[in-house]
């Protein structure tokens, strides 16, 4: 056997196998024997066939089998053990395949094309500083989320008077025809020009209007009346609607009960000390936010400072080939730029895991993946029983086990990142800003 490796660039390369008949005959000669030994042919009995019956009946089939096994063999082997940082999969030269007498020949040569990165060093000391936010909440952000949490746990009161925004509730009948239902009125639905005429009413207040001028969607007519959307072209003209009932979101009073629905029993007593909490917990989240920003700034700062070559030809012919024909090179084209940003952000970061002796284990995973359930589910903290964490644990492992899904390597991948993001902060020189939201909005829209 005789392997070969020769580079026509820093970037590609190809690898020549040779195979003497010396290299494969052993295995063939052994599974020609397994085959007599187990094959079952008419006059012959069971386990006797002769081996050369079986050669002249399976003999090609079995020697192509242990070239191709012995052929896999070798050039896994031959990228393992020289470390080679080979890009997508090796390529074999179909066409030198192809021209193969099976039948005659007995030594044979493959050929593989490879698309190989270039050389390249991080060193992470050398790299510019990189900006890291601490994003402040103001009034305008803290007046802004109390007023959200207010209309979220808004309380439903019956005014006397009725004030846009509110639901109007009565009987809605046709002037001239049969048609006449109970039905609610949304001021969120009524046309922008007919709002005015809904406001001011009280209970039995009578409202006359032309149901077209006041809706004209008929999804909303249809929403309204309870017919089909295809039999609302019917319901025209002018209408009457009797006010019976008059709804409104209130929005939550600070009070206690207020604070309790949204913080939790007794975490605070008065308004001051609930904005507090409520700071807190803008700031926290605004925290993530920035912690993102962090991610993809150094993202980008690895790449504008490590020149990383890539064999361009190599790749799009692969992408084309392992995608088997789902995209055209017009689309592959399209794609490339962004795909070679993952590509070089992908070998940059397994060098910094080599350099700090990043190691993901399958415990880490589980429990990933246990903690994913549990946010899923909305269970939270560790004091649940153990026959909880024992359900828990199995719909993690279930998860996990989809290989169609290929879960297992997307908690893997994730935990890896994770990892690698942190090595990277603690390596890369940070340069630390204090802004508010609006800069923090600012600075994210630039970027999009």
């Amino acid at each position: 056997m005789e392997v070969l490796l020769e580079k026509s660039t820093p970037t590609n390369a190809t690898l020549t196998v040779k195979l003497a008949k010396e290299d494969y005959q052993p295995k063939v000669d052994k599974t020609l024997k397994k085959y007599s030994k187990s094959a079952t042919l008419k006059g012959f009995r069971p386990g006797k066939v002769p081996t050369q019956v079986i050669q002249r009946l399976y003999g090609k089939s079995i020697v192509i089998d242990e070239v191709n096994g012995l052929l896999s063999e070798t050039v896994n082997g031959y990228i393992r053990d020289n470390k080679l940082a080979i890009l997508g999969d090796p390529m074999i030269d179909r066409e030198k395949t192809n021209a193969i007498d099976w039948d005659k020949q007995t030594d044979f040569e493959f050929s593989y094309e490879l698309g190989l990165a270039s050389d390249f060093e991080v060193d992470l000391s050398v790299l510019p500083a990189v900006s890291t936010y601490t994003i402040e909440a103001g009034e305008k952000e803290i007046n802004e989320t109390v007023e959200r949490l207010r209309t979220q746990f808004a309380t439903q009161i019956n005014p006397e008077i009725s004030e846009a925004g509110d639901m109007l509730y009565g009987e809605l009948k046709q002037a001239e025809g049969d048609f006449s239902t109970k039905t609610a009125i949304p001021s969120k639905q009524i046309n922008e020009e007919a709002q005015a005429k809904f406001i001011g009413l009280s209970k039995d207040s009578v409202l006359t209007f032309d149901l077209r001028e006041v809706f004209t969607e008929d999804k909303t007519i249809a929403l309204l009346t309870g017919k089909k959307e295809e039999d609302v072209m019917e319901l025209k003209g002018e209408f009457s609607f009797t006010i019976e009932d008059i709804t409104r979101q209130a929005p939550a009073e600070l009070d206690r009960e207020f604070f309790d629905k949204v913080l939790g029993a007794g975490k605070a007593d008065t308004e001051e000390s609930f904005r507090a909490q409520v700071t807190d917990i803008i700031q926290s989240n605004y925290v993530r936010e920035a912690d993102t920003l962090l991610r993809r700034d150094i993202d980008q700062t690895l790449l504008d400072n490590i020149a990383i070559d890539l064999p361009e030809e190599f790749l799009k012919k692969w992408l084309f080939d392992a995608n088997e024909g789902k995209f055209t090179t017009e689309q592959i084209d399209t794609d490339y730029p962004q795909f070679t940003k993952s590509l070089k952000l992908s070998l940059v970061k397994n060098k910094v895991s080599e350099q700090t002796d990043i190691k993901v284990e399958t415990e880490e995973v589980v429990v990933r993946a246990e903690n994913m359930v549990r946010e899923q589910f909305g269970f939270y903290g560790n004091e649940m029983g153990e026959e909880m964490n024992d359900t828990i644990r199995k719909i993690a492992m279930n998860y996990l086990q989809s290989e169609k899904e290929n879960n297992y390597s997307k908690m893997f991948n994730l935990i890896f990142d994770d990892k690698v993001f942190d090595a990277l902060k603690s390596r890369v020189v940070l340069e630390p800003k204090t802004i508010d939201v609006e800069q923090f909005k600012e600075i994210v829209n630039s970027l999009s």
